[in-house]
């Protein structure tokens, strides 16, 4: 009986991209009769959580002390520079999603930037470009 109205939740969104955080409220707030606001706030909370669509690649730019000390924030600058877009945000093509950081946990190779599961340490504004290439 259940599995009946999660097919038809289902089938409201057919193959539609970017439908899975609405498919996941709508099923929980049906199921567990949680009101949307409530489930926003518990995912709004976690950082690792996002309501946004994230891009196929995930670039995170650290702004701790130590990484901005050594020029963090000219590296964010000069990824959204050449991605067109502000930290938080993801470009028009899904391929990126930048984020600022606040500690990546590698303080003494700063600054730092990540891409996926890729570290790059000692990064300057020059090196963007062709970091970014990579993933292209």
């Amino acid at each position: 009986m259940y599995e009946d109205r999660i097919d038809q939740i289902i089938d409201k969104y057919g193959t539609e991209k970017g439908i899975l955080i609405q498919l996941l409220l709508d099923i929980i707030s049906e199921r567990l009769k949680i009101p949307y606001s409530q489930i926003f706030r518990v995912a709004s909370f976690y950082a690792a959580l996002s309501l946004k669509p994230i891009g196929r690649h995930l670039i995170q730019v650290c702004l701790g002390t130590a990484c901005h000390v050594r020029g963090g924030a000219k590296i964010l600058d000069a990824v959204e520079n050449e991605l067109k877009i502000k930290a938080g945000n993801t470009t028009p093509d899904t391929n990126f999603t930048l984020s600022g950081v606040n500690c990546l946990g590698c303080c003494a190779q700063g600054p730092m930037m990540v891409v996926d599961d890729d570290y790059y340490g000692g990064v300057t504004a020059t090196a963007v470009k062709k970091i970014l290439e990579k993933y292209e």
